[in-house]
């Protein structure tokens, strides 16, 4: 039997601003660099992309996780 995935939720351990990007890398076991890095990359390259308004949505809508 394998462990769930944790919840979409907010990091509070690994955060940067509001911790949005740190929880979407610990949903998908993704390195949270790598994350920050590729969503500022495609909010500053795409113009259909408006990564703050995404960001701040994000902040709004996720619960703040546990750890």
């Amino acid at each position: 039997m394998s462990t769930p995935a944790p919840s979409l939720s907010r990091s509070r351990s690994d955060r940067v601003l509001a911790g949005v990007l740190g929880g979407v890398a610990r949903r998908f076991d993704w390195n949270s660099t790598l994350v920050r890095a590729l969503y500022i990359v495609v909010s500053v390259l795409s113009a259909a992309f408006p990564g703050v308004l995404v960001y701040l949505l994000l902040w709004l809508l996720m619960p703040e996780g546990e750890t």
